[in-house]
Parts: C-alpha cells; sequence; structure tokens
C-alpha cells in the first residue's frame, strides 16, 4: 500500500486522500457500466459493524448483498448455492400461499419458519443472484478473503476499500480509505449505489 500512504504519524499510516479519490473516478464509472450493461453488482461486507449499511445500501441499490458469514462456492459452487436458494425459494411461497399450514401441525410449521429464517441467514442477500456478477464491491479484503479469492478465480472484477494494512494485487479497483471508520464507509456506500444506479452515458451519447 506504500504508493497510497501520505505519511506516517507517530504509529498510524495516513492514507493520502487525493488516491482515494482517483481511486473512485475510475472506480465509479466502471460500475455504473457494469448495471449499463445488465449485469449485477455484488456487494460484499461481513464485519459486524458494517452489516447494516452494506445490506441497506445493496437493497437501495436494488443489487445482491453478502453480509453474514461468506458460504464457500457462492461464486463457484453455483450449482449447491442455487439449490439452497431453490428450496428457501419454495418453502417460502409454501408459507405464504398456506401449503404448510394445511399439511402441517403447529410445531411442524414453526420449525419450516425456523428453516426458512436460517436459510434466508445464509442466502437471503443473494436469492436475487443471477449467475455471475459484473462486479464484486468488497469492504474489507482481509475479511472477506474468501469472496475476494472466489472473485478472481472466475475473472470477476474486484472494487474495494484498502486500508493500510491490506495487499492491493489482484484487486481491479483499488480505494484507498480506513475499512474501520462507520462513517466513511457509509460515504463510500453511498458513492457506490449512486454509480450503480446511474446509466453510464454510450460511446455515442459521449460525442
Amino acid at each position: 500500500m506504500a504508493p497510497y500512504i501520505h505519511s506516517k504519524r507517530q504509529d498510524s499510516h495516513i492514507i493520502d486522500l487525493t488516491k482515494t479519490v482517483e481511486g473512485l473516478e475510475k472506480a465509479l464509472p466502471f460500475i455504473s457500466s457494469v448495471t449499463a450493461s445488465g449485469k449485477q453488482v455484488l456487494f460484499v461486507g461481513t464485519k459486524k459493524h458494517a452489516r447494516d449499511i452494506v445490506r441497506a445500501a445493496a437493497e437501495k441499490a436494488g443489487q445482491p448483498y453478502v453480509t453474514e458469514r461468506w458460504i464457500g462456492g457462492i461464486l463457484t459452487n453455483v450449482a449447491t448455492v442455487s439449490a439452497q436458494i431453490k428450496k428457501l425459494k419454495d418453502l417460502e411461497r409454501r408459507m405464504a400461499s398456506g401449503d404448510l399450514e394445511k399439511r402441517y401441525n403447529k410445531l411442524e410449521v414453526q420449525r419450516f419458519q425456523e428453516e426458512i429464517d436460517s436459510l434466508n441467514l445464509k442466502y437471503g442477500g443473494i436469492k436475487d443472484l443471477n449467475g455471475k456478477p459484473g462486479v464484486v464491491i468488497v469492504l474489507d479484503i482481509l475479511t472477506d478473503a474468501n469472496a475476494v479469492r472466489e472473485a478472481r478465480t472466475l475473472g470477476v472484477p474486484i472494487v474495494a476499500i484498502l486500508d493500510t494494512n491490506a495487499n492491493p494485487d489482484g484487486i481491479d479497483y483499488v480505494i484507498p480509505g480506513n475499512d474501520d471508520a462507520i462513517k466513511g464507509l457509509q460515504l463510500m456506500l453511498d458513492y457506490f449505489v449512486a454509480a450503480a444506479m446511474t446509466k453510464a452515458p454510450t460511446i455515442e451519447e459521449k460525442k
């Protein structure tokens, strides 16, 4: 991260904010181009203090998200994950229609509801993920190293906020920033959401 560090104060490294701006200027148009092409943006942030704001941001943008533990294979083992999501959707449909209530007693229906809740905790944010996303946005590449690894395996571009202790190698769009400061993360998410909801101009429109 040396190129992104402005200075050192006591034992803390100070991020060069001009590099943060440069990172955003590259990443945001790319995010817009992804959604304009009809592909999805997968938001990933499983740090406990960031889960709520990541979920809210993704839902505002109408995009999939992972805010609980990254389940291995979300991107690389589509068959298994899709089977679990299909099971979840089927149970939800049957619960909503009253089918389960007609066929089972109250205790059994309660157990089905608990299963629905458990599956939603794991897969709720990616119920509507349609295959490989166009980009993965990661708030902390150390915490969510598995998400980064799977995205790189599939060649999915990665936009990530990187603190001074992170390694930018393999990250397509590096945005230097403090991945612990909730206000800073919220600001970044606001930018990402705006980009995801903005249609990138085509070459013809730019003329």
